[in-house]
Parts: C-alpha cells; sequence; structure tokens
C-alpha cells in the first residue's frame, strides 16, 4: 500500500517546524537523563499522594512538560526532539527509581507522540497545529463499534485502562473491522478522538500501579474522519501514511517492537530502588529471637545477588535491542526471526522482574505488608505491570520456538 502526502500538509508542517525551532531548544541525551534522575527525590515525596489520588499529580505532569520528556520521540517539525528510543527508555526507568505509577503514565503518553506520525499528516495538524505540548492516551483493546460512512466511521465503545487519561485531550482507541482489501476477516484499527467526544470514567480502584489512573473511556456514536485512523497491519509491515512526511529512521521501527517496551522498562527501575531500599534496610537489622544481624544470613546475601544478576541481565538485554531496533530501523531489514527474538525479549522482561522482587518481599519480613513500605509497592507495582497483555511471555515464547521449527509466525504484533 502506497500513501501520498497533499503539500498543504507538507507547507503547514513546515512552518511548525520553523516555529518548534525556535520555541524549543534540544538538550543533549545526558541532559534530559540528568532532568529525570533530579526528579526522583521529588517523586518519591509525591508517591503516597500520587497513590491515593489515584492519579498523577497535574505538577508533575508540568515538570515532565518543562523537562521536554514528552518531545522525546515527537517529530521535530512539531517541536520534537526525534531521539533515540533508548534515551526515552533510560528517562522512563530512571524516573520509576522515584515513582514507577508516575513512570508508566510518562512511558504510554509520550509513545503516542511516536505512534502520531505514523497517522495520516493531517491527524497531527488536527491535535498538534495550534499547540505541540498537547498529550494523547489509549486503550488498544478492540473493543469499539464501527460503522463505515461517508468520510469515516462512525464509532461507538467502552474501553479501559486508559493511563494517563486525566492530562490528556486526545485518545487513540482499538476496534476490530473488515478491511476492503484483507481476507474477510475482521482486523484491529486504531482510531484517534479529541477530548470532546469521549468521557473518562472512573474506574481505577486497584492494588498496584495506582497513580496511572488508567480509567475507562466511553464513547458514543462519534464520528471518527478517515485520516484519523490507522490500520494496525500497515503498523506492522511499516508502510504507514506518516512515513511519506516524517522520514527519520526512528518512525520506521515496528509499532509493538517499542510500545512493549513502553510497558515492560518501568519495572527495572522500580526493581533497582527495591532493591536499594531491601540492602541499606537489611545492613544493620538484627533477627526478633537471635539478635543476628540477617546481612549475614547466606540465603538472604543469595537472594540479593540473583536480583543483581536479573538487573544486569536485563538492562544489558534492553540496550542490546534497543540498539538493535536502531539499526534495523536504518537498515530496512526486518527478519520476522529476530521480530520475534525482540518481541519474546521484551515480553519476558517484567516476568522476570516479578521473580526478582518475590524474593526481597519474602525477605523483608513483617514490616513489609504495611502500607507505604517500599518493597511492598514495588512488589505491587510489578505484579500488576505483569497483568498487562504486553507482559504476557507466553504467546510471544510460543510464536518463537515455533518459527524455530518452521512454523508460521502467530504474532502481528511484534
Amino acid at each position: 500500500m502506497s500513501h501520498s502526502v497533499p503539500m498543504s500538509h507538507v507547507a503547514k508542517a513546515s512552518e511548525a517546524t520553523t516555529a518548534a525551532g525556535r520555541a524549543h531548544d534540544v538538550p543533549s541525551a545526558a541532559e534530559l537523563i540528568a532532568r529525570a534522575s533530579a526528579l526522583v527525590p521529588v517523586l518519591r515525596e509525591r508517591e503516597a499522594q500520587a497513590i491515593d489520588s489515584r492519579q498523577v499529580s497535574s505538577d508533575t505532569i508540568a515538570e515532565f512538560q518543562d523537562a521536554g520528556f514528552f518531545r522525546i520521540l515527537q517529530p521535530k517539525r512539531y517541536g520534537g526532539y526525534e531521539m533515540s528510543p533508548a534515551v526515552y527508555c533510560e528517562v522512563a526507568k530512571t524516573l520509576a527509581e522515584g515513582c514507577m505509577g508516575s513512570a508508566w503514565v510518562y512511558g504510554v503518553v509520550a509513545v503516542h507522540n511516536w505512534q502520531l506520525a505514523l497517522f495520516d499528516p493531517q491527524a497531527a495538524e488536527d491535535v498538534w497545529a495550534e499547540d505541540n505540548s498537547v498529550l494523547i492516551s489509549s486503550s488498544y483493546m478492540p473493543t469499539g463499534k464501527v460503522t463505515k460512512v461517508e468520510g469515516g466511521y462512525r464509532f461507538s465503545g467502552r474501553w479501559a485502562f486508559s493511563s494517563g487519561s486525566h492530562h490528556c485531550s486526545w485518545v487513540i482507541l482499538g476496534a476490530n473491522m473488515v478491511a476492503e482489501d484483507g481476507d474477510g476477516q475482521p482486523e484491529p484499527y486504531n482510531f484517534l478522538v479529541p477530548r470532546s467526544d469521549y468521557e473518562i470514567v472512573d474506574t481505577w480502584q486497584v492494588m498496584g500501579l495506582c497513580p496511572t489512573g488508567s480509567n475507562d473511556i466511553v464513547v458514543d456514536d462519534v464520528f471518527v474522519p478517515a485520516h484519523r485512523v490507522i490500520r494496525e497491519r500497515d503498523m506492522f509491515n511499516l508502510d504507514c501514511p506518516g512515513h511519506a512526511l516524517n522520514t527519520a529512521s526512528l518512525y520506521r521501527i515496528p509499532f509493538a517492537q517499542l510500545f512493549n517496551r513502553t510497558v515492560s522498562t518501568t519495572s527495572l527501575g522500580s526493581l533497582r530502588r527495591a532493591l536499594d531500599v531491601f540492602v541499606e534496610s537489611t545492613r544493620q537489622k538484627r533477627a526478633t529471637y537471635t539478635g543476628l544481624r540477617l546481612a549475614g544470613d547466606t540465603t538472604i546475601q543469595e537472594a540479593v545477588a540473583d536480583v543483581m544478576l536479573t538487573l544486569n541481565d536485563l538492562e544489558l538485554r534492553l540496550a542490546g535491542d534497543l540498539a538493535e531496533l536502531e539499526r534495523r530501523a536504518v537498515s530496512g531489514d526486518w527478519p520476522i526471526e529476530l521480530r520475534a527474538q525482540l518481541g519474546h525479549h521484551t515480553t519476558t522482561m517484567v516476568s522476570r522482574c516479578v521473580e526478582a522482587i518475590d524474593k526481597l518481599m519474602l525477605f523483608s519480613g513483617g514490616k513489609a505488608i504495611y502500607s507505604g513500605n517500599v518493597i511492598q509497592r514495588a512488589f505491587l507495582d510489578i505484579h500488576c505491570a505483569r497483568a498487562h497483555v504486553a507482559n504476557n511471555p507466553y504467546p510471544y515464547a510460543r510464536n518463537l520456538g515455533g518459527l524455530a521449527f518452521g512454523f508460521n509466525n502467530e504474532c502481528l504484533d511484534l
């Protein structure tokens, strides 16, 4: 499928690029990461209130905006930096050392500034023409009801798990429909909808990731123009309407290869924080009945070593995978076996974090059951991250193993 871009879009985008260049100096990767590190103690101070409120505060979102975090993957023509996904992931991982829920909101919301570059360019104009700091949330589960009409679609439905939606003015929502050039079977599409066309329903009463405010979205029979709809198969095939205008290699990465890291990377930061707190709090702690130092318990020492190894393994794997994504985006060579391997890597990450945080929780003693305990928060947050469909490793493992035996690829989200 080929896509052309009307010259009016190019002219508008060029004007936006010029204005954005005047308004925003592009920080270095090191500076962005340093800004994230500086916010870690601030996020820790706000964490309890964010949990109670079941929302990241507007102050935190504003500070993320001011720091330039949401611009890391955004197109330059709209004030973005078009930086490496490695910078984006490092910022998310660092913020999670302060508050995983806040970092989760950052990661999920920021990736939409990348995805919008894949839509028809008019969609980006709709969102950012007047204000390129506007944010977008999502819920990709294909539960929408769609009727094709002249110029677009009538669209309805209810979606859960729209993280950070309170702070966003648009949302990307999923629905299945039959493509005109498809095989007659329904397939997933994404629909971009403005805040005036949907309701946010407060349902977020959960055990972990409380600050994400991942509430429900309700849409009641609204019109979505065709340019605000993208086929997931086009994102899989790297043949998107936005590619004609957004030519940077950053936008030549399969959607799921980047999005799935959005919901896995923050677990690393949370686990790192939990390990640091565990080691420090256990250093001088003594067993109640024997009076012996717990730090001298060889079983606890082995548990700490295992968690350290897990973190090192996963961080090395993440760095290697992100570098591979960048290389492949430049070369355009995306063999399905490699995509399956990379997909399996990211979907197993949180499961390994679950095993690690379970060890720390096991040896944290009775004090860990009290609300506010850092180990407990990490335990709950990481387990909730594992519940995300993109962090379910089993389908990806079966697919990778099947490919090794000569079976066909079964995952279109690679």
